[in-house]
């Protein structure tokens, strides 16, 4: 399935716990936060490249910050791996920065395990912020492109 295929289909899955995460967060919205508890089991830890939290509370913080800092994001899987209580995520995450027009795209997956109950008790997003947000900004961007350039092999 082509990640950067904007028509591209959620992943089918028969597991009954990815399917509920799936449909939670491809509607994820301010709104959809108060039910972050039929999802995330009480003492769930949350980590990605910029918070590694614990609690529901905690989580929901990190999710509010999303949606104020960022316009129209939007998380569209595309592929499901699950193992027992183990289930690997790819996704799409789609949004604009507050005032720009232009669209922003980064890939990435996640990690999640569940509790016996079906709830997420650990969370963990990998997606390379370096590449997908930092070369974006202009000073630093370049540098960063040049160091990739600078340390990437020869073809």
């Amino acid at each position: 399935m082509n990640m950067q295929d904007s028509t591209a289909k959620s992943a089918i899955t028969t597991d009954r716990r990815v399917g509920q995460v799936i449909a939670f967060f491809e509607t994820l919205s301010p709104e959809t936060l108060q039910r972050l508890d039929e999802i995330y089991a009480d003492a769930a830890r949350f980590a990605d490249p910029f918070n590694d939290v614990s609690g529901i509370a905690a989580i929901r913080r990190v999710f509010q910050h999303m949606f104020a800092t960022l316009d129209s994001p939007q998380f569209r899987i595309v592929l499901t791996v699950t193992e027992g209580d183990h289930s690997f995520l790819l996704w799409n995450f789609r949004f604009r920065r507050q005032g720009r027009s232009t669209t922003v795209l980064i890939h990435g997956s996640t990690h999640l395990r569940f509790a016996a109950d079906g709830r997420i008790t650990w969370h963990r997003d990998y997606w390379d912020p370096a590449r997908e947000v930092y070369e974006s900004l202009p000073l630093l961007g370049a540098a960063l492109r040049w160091l990739r350039r600078r340390l990437s092999a020869t073809v």
